[in-house]
């Protein structure tokens, strides 16, 4: 299959975290690549998660003990090959007189999560007493306590870094990645598929690009890519909507991460330190419109509001105290007959032939395994492809902010002239390529000025992501990049600054930068309260 008047072995369809990762490893195993994305990296359901890597504890209760043996081994994993963004987090379950749970069968599934990481670095499970729990977590509610597990998972508190280094690794391998571009439909010849016609959306015109096989990496979106021009296929996403909601540090607050069983449905909820606040999640519920309309209501955050009050008295969060929400739709089989919560996290490749030769659709897949997902839908496409598979690399090779010593990086930095917490921060976000992003200031000292005092943020990031990040819009930049839109102000507090630097260097004029503020002002529709509207979006 080496013709070469088809330009590309691989069209992946879909820049999230498993798209990505498919990318990645199609293109560091020799075959041309071409990634399409209809808006931009991680703009989708990857960046609406609890931002846990995590071993999947609970899908031992569906005896789903390959896919706990997967997740723990792809957690280690990215612990060692993206230490940065990637971290060990203890987290405690408590053992409570209302949990349907006993305490006996969380003891067991403990024993059995550390059995299957049997090959892990970081530390196991501690059962704790009462008064152990106490003392390690003052807040917590005493009635009906009797004790906790205490166990490791992991945290990528910026999951966007993580989707924006897969996809520099993937480009470094090789891979062509188009953002703004939206798949409408398939290139039919001779009955099988043969490429996708896709729309620029910046510029409204329609493209063709041909491929030997295509994969439909979309997430929740898969059903909706090739409705047009294409026979009807089976539905084939189920997903369900995930809210959180966040707020600032309050009185009781946990230093771990609290996984608990609710009082009023027996789901499991989460309380998470996160980026200098807290993530107070999930819901779990039927979503069969469009993913990017998933919003937080006002059901979901009195129900939130209720559990961490009834874990945490002296919380007495009320609807105040909530600086944002999102949601996000799991890419989940569809499975009509199945509750929510039973519903399988597994992926799968579903192949579209007869109808549609060529053309496979991933469906579900969590972030914790995306590397794992992408070697097996790479397997598959050089089995499609009559040619043997070359030896899967991802499990060895570092995102590229983990290439270098990451405290190295962070002296360098001090002794640049930057703050502690500029250096801080641009460790933690870019890794070791912390240094990268100071190099840009080395003909413009004015790049080293912080932008954002509450963060430390300089302005040599703005351009940085547009340079060497494939960012493209101020969106993608605030919200993707240097994740400004996350702070309790969402950044519009230097919004007219980061125009002027970005429009600058891109040759916006005055009807761009006006339109890039609009879009930034309505993409932040996605972190609204339910009733109220967000501090300064009315400028």
């Amino acid at each position: 299959m080496s013709d070469l008047t088809i330009p590309y072995d691989v069209i992946v369809v879909g820049a999230g975290i498993n798209g990505l990762g498919v990318a990645r490893d199609a293109a560091s195993r020799g075959l041309r690549t071409l990634l399409l994305e209809q808006d931009d990296l991680c703009s989708g359901v990857s960046a609406w998660s609890g931002r846990l890597v995590h071993g999947g504890l609970r899908y031992l209760e569906h005896r789903d003990f390959a896919l706990v043996r997967e997740s723990l081994r792809e957690r280690e994993r990215l612990f060692r090959l993206a230490p940065h963004l990637v971290r060990p987090k203890r987290l405690i379950m408590p053992f409570y007189s209302h949990n349907r749970r006993p305490a006996w069968l969380i003891r067991l599934g403990m024993i059995t999560y550390d059995a299957l990481s049997f090959d892990k670095k970081t530390k196991g499970r501690e059962i704790l007493k009462k008064d152990a729990i106490i003392a390690r977590f003052p807040g917590i509610d005493t009635e009906g306590l009797a004790g906790a597990a205490v166990f490791t998972d992991g945290q990528v508190e910026y999951a966007e870094r993580l989707c924006v280094e897969v996809a520099l690794a993937a480009v470094g391998s090789g891979a062509e990645v188009r953002t703004k571009s939206r798949v409408e439909e398939p290139v039919m010849e001779g009955g099988k598929v043969v490429g996708v016609r896709y729309r620029d959306t910046t510029t409204g015109e329609l493209h063709e690009a041909r491929a030997h096989v295509v994969l439909n990496v979309a997430g929740p979106w898969i059903d909706r890519v090739f409705r047009r021009n294409a026979p009807e296929q089976p539905r084939l996403n189920g997903g369900t909507k995930g809210s959180h909601l966040i707020v600032d540090p309050f009185p009781g607050a946990p230093a771990d991460v609290v996984y608990y069983e609710s009082k009023t449905d027996g789901r499991l909820v989460l309380v998470i330190p996160w980026m200098g606040r807290y993530l107070i999640g999930t819901t779990d519920l039927r979503f069969d419109d469009d993913p990017d309309e998933a919003r937080c209501d006002s059901n979901e955050m009195a129900y939130l509001l209720e559990e961490v009050n009834t874990l945490i008295p002296q919380a007495r969060l009320t609807v105040d105290d909530v600086i944002f929400t999102y949601s996000g739709v799991r890419p989940l089989p569809y499975a009509p007959d199945v509750e929510e919560w039973e519903i399988p996290r597994s992926h799968v490749l579903h192949d579209h032939a007869p109808d549609l030769p060529n053309l496979v659709t991933v469906v579900g897949g969590k972030l914790t395994t995306y590397r794992q997902l992408a070697e097996d839908a790479v397997d598959d496409v050089f089995a499609r492809l009559g040619r043997k598979a070359p030896k899967c690399v991802t499990a060895q090779l570092p995102l590229p902010g983990a290439a270098g010593d990451l405290e190295e990086t962070r002296r360098f930095l001090l002794q640049q002239g930057l703050s502690r917490l500029s250096a801080d921060r641009l460790v933690a976000l870019y890794g070791s390529r912390a240094a990268d992003v100071l190099a840009i200031t080395a003909d413009a000292p004015g790049l080293r000025e912080v932008l954002h005092a509450a963060t430390g943020a300089i302005r040599a990031e703005l351009l940085f992501a547009v340079r060497h990040e494939l960012a493209r819009t101020l969106a993608d930049v605030m919200a993707r990049r240097v994740l400004l839109a996350f702070e309790p102000g969402h950044g519009l507090e230097v919004l007219d600054e980061a125009v002027a630097v970005l429009g600058d260097e891109l040759g916006w004029d005055q009807d761009r930068r006006k339109a890039e503020v609009e879009e930034y002002v309505g993409w932040l529709s996605h972190l609204a309260v339910p009733g109220r509207d967000l501090p300064g979006v009315h400028r």
